[in-house]
């Protein structure tokens, strides 16, 4: 877990220039620290003097408001930058996910706690940290450096004992880690387990054991409260010792300014500006200190979330390029050639050695259940990463057995994906081929009725034609069908049939499907057996 990782600089370009414009404010800020110990120091000696006090006055006054002036400006300019870097990276992430294999996707209970809760960690992050972190770097120098000029004893003390500051810090730091880490990992239980109680509720209700997950949802939530509570504790701790390190060192300063003062070996002036600078030191490494302990779960959610935008280089692409066979991927829309797939952590093989090449056209693909047809498919869209092999295709459509429908109106789940210029009339135009027309335009909003997430009010006929009509949208040059006929009566399965054989016209279609009718019109007929082959394994 390290304070500032340079790999957010490069995924995330936009913070670069708030940073940037935080370490010349940052450099404003020591000076006005430095101006205004200066006019303090000259307005007390002024005044011990009897000495004209009122320019000093106006100098302190004007170093003062120019410091609160910079100090808002950093708050600003910390908040637009942490909710840009928030915002950045929930994009980057889910985008990630979104292109990549379903194997290569973290798991559901770790994804929703990262694009949401790690993405919401990230704004203290950049709004509080990163501002604390870059004056802690600047700040410090210039308020030695001063001291130097004005008392190279107290500037010989502060660079002794500065260092003390983030040694304890690390020391500390380290503890925090693993305790933070500890209650990030009860946060992903609690809410994987919401999330799992939350979907497998009907059956719970169904079989009387919903009373029981009570019982277990507050215990995971208890879990989570003694982490956090944990965390704060050490937070705490940390913050007050070095507190306590930062006060005795400033003591030590003033200790010995006290002692020259007194055999006059040093003037009033000179040790009232020992005694300002000193603490301006130590004050930005305290607060770099209190600031991480507050962002600690934003270090770990960026920690997280760079690693999967940066997978490990070792990682199979989606699809692999082909140096040969130039011609037929001139002609071919899709090209599968010598695909062996296993799924994660599985021994059997659900694909071996699978080749195959669709061009213009219908490619009709049969088997048994469990031939892996579908995971076929997955290949073909780069849902899934073959084991071994090469995939390569153009952009593809796909229309799976359970198609996705967002929780919105009709028009949103046909324009779905659609390319720009697309309006409702072209959707009404889909809607009317799949003959789904009527059925839409009988309802009471029409194109602007709600549908529930998932196809929810839908029947599953009715589920496939709203996918099949959003794939007439598309301009993608090739089409995938998984059982597109099915849950269709006569009547809509002979609509389905004729759209298809018109796609295949001007488009690629590989089609799924058990259906004897559709294989009749199949220009490409595939068909997969189901067995299982083990991987072979070496003689010992």
């Amino acid at each position: 877990m390290k304070p500032f990782d340079p790999g957010l600089l490069r995924e995330v370009p936009a913070i670069r220039r708030p940073i940037a414009l935080l370490a010349v404010v940052a450099a404003a800020q020591g000076a006005a620290a430095i101006g205004l110990a200066f006019a303090l120091a000259g307005l007390v000696t002024d005044v011990v003097a009897q000495r004209d006090w009122q320019t000093s006055a106006a100098w302190a006054a004007a170093a003062f408001l120019v410091r609160a002036g910079l100090g808002m400006l950093v708050d600003r300019v910390g908040a637009t930058a942490g909710t840009s870097v928030s915002s950045a990276l929930r994009r980057r992430v889910l985008a990630r996910w979104v292109a990549a294999p379903s194997e290569a996707r973290p798991a559901p209970e770790r994804a929703r706690t990262l694009a949401v809760q790690g993405a919401e960690a990230v704004e203290p992050y950049a709004a509080r940290f990163l501002p604390a972190l870059v004056a802690g770097a600047v700040v410090p120098v210039l308020a030695v450096g001063a001291l130097f000029v004005v008392d190279p004893l107290s500037a010989l003390i502060v660079v002794v004992t500065l260092p003390l500051l983030p040694l304890f810090a690390a020391l500390i730091g380290r503890t925090t880690e693993d305790d933070t880490m500890s209650r990030w990992r009860a946060l992903e239980q609690l809410a994987g387990h919401f999330g799992d109680v939350m979907r497998g509720l009907p059956t719970l209700v169904a079989f009387g054991r919903a009373r029981r997950q009570v019982d277990v949802v507050r215990a995971v939530s208890e879990q989570h409260r003694a982490a956090t509570m944990r965390t704060l504790r050490l937070a705490f701790l940390s913050s007050a010792a070095l507190e306590l390190l930062a006060t005795i060192s400033v003591a030590i300063v003033a200790v010995t300014v006290g002692l020259r003062l007194t055999h006059g070996s040093v003037t009033l002036h000179v040790g009232l500006l020992a005694i300002l600078l000193s603490p301006e030191a130590y004050w930005p490494i305290r607060r770099v200190g209190a600031e991480f302990h507050a962002a600690a779960d934003g270090v770990t959610a960026i920690d997280s979330i760079l690693a999967e935008l940066n997978p490990p280089t070792d990682c199979p692409a989606l699809h692999a390029e082909r140096s040969e066979d130039v011609q037929r991927r001139a002609i071919s829309r899709v090209v599968v050639e010598g695909v062996t797939y296993s799924y994660p952590g599985a021994r059997v093989r659900v694909l071996d050695g699978v080749t195959l090449t669709a061009g213009r056209g219908l490619t009709v693909i049969t088997g048994p259940s469990g031939a892996g047809k579908s995971t076929l498919l997955d290949l073909v869209a780069g849902l899934r990463t073959p084991t071994n092999g090469t995939v390569e295709t153009e952009r593809t459509h796909y229309v799976t057995q359970r198609p996705f429908l967002p929780d919105g109106t009709i028009a949103d789940a046909v324009l779905l994906g659609s390319p720009a210029g697309t309006t409702p009339a072209d959707a009404w135009v889909a809607l009317r081929r799949v003959g789904l027309a009527g059925f839409v335009a009988g309802l009471p909003e029409g194109l602007d009725t709600r549908i529930g997430d998932d196809g929810f009010g839908l029947s599953a006929g009715q589920r496939t034609r709203l996918a099949l009509a959003r794939a007439l949208l598309s301009d993608a040059p090739v089409l995938l069908l998984d059982e597109p006929t099915a849950h269709l009566d006569t009547d809509a399965t002979a609509t389905v049939l004729g759209i298809i054989r018109e796609l295949a016209l001007v488009r690629g279609v590989v089609a799924v499907t058990h259906s004897a009718e559709l294989v009749a019109l199949a220009d490409e007929h595939v068909h997969l057996d189901s067995r299982r082959r083990l991987p072979e394994v070496a003689p010992a």
